[in-house]
């Protein structure tokens, strides 16, 4: 196998029911959120011996995602933030992470789908910017 480049780790549709936002309302009702995870890790090693321990457990990331979920925030900027740093903080092997938030329904005084934060880290920032298919 002729892997030598670095691969794209994506968990999308993480669905949770939580309570963010700044609004009484929201903090006691709640809201659907769905979260999207994107992440790069050098990859020719996995590629070739098939084993997890060469690369990152998805479980793991949602375990991640799921905690920082549970915690309320007034902002969908400290709930990706917080879910970012999390993943960096473990060190799964990523070298460049992509968290999406969004939010159903937002309270914007109109119609309005959904309210979207991403937040983004790592070395590739440029490339992601450009190449973003979230």
């Amino acid at each position: 196998m002729m892997i030598d480049r670095d691969m794209t780790i994506e968990l999308t549709g993480m669905e949770f029911h939580a309570f963010h936002g700044c609004l009484v309302q929201e903090r006691k009702e709640g809201n659907t959120f769905i979260v999207d995870f994107r992440g790069k890790i050098t990859g020719k090693k996995a590629a070739k011996s098939d084993d997890l321990k060469d690369t990152v457990d998805y479980s793991k990331i949602y375990e991640i995602v799921a905690a920082q979920m549970a915690e309320p925030s007034n902002l969908l900027e400290n709930v990706a933030g917080r879910i970012v740093d999390a993943i960096m903080a473990a060190d799964l092997k990523f070298w460049f992470v992509q968290v999406r938030v969004s939010k159903k329904n937002p309270p914007v005084g109109g119609t309005c789908s959904w309210s979207r934060v991403t937040a983004t880290c790592g070395a590739d920032l440029v490339q992601e910017k450009i190449n973003d298919s979230f």
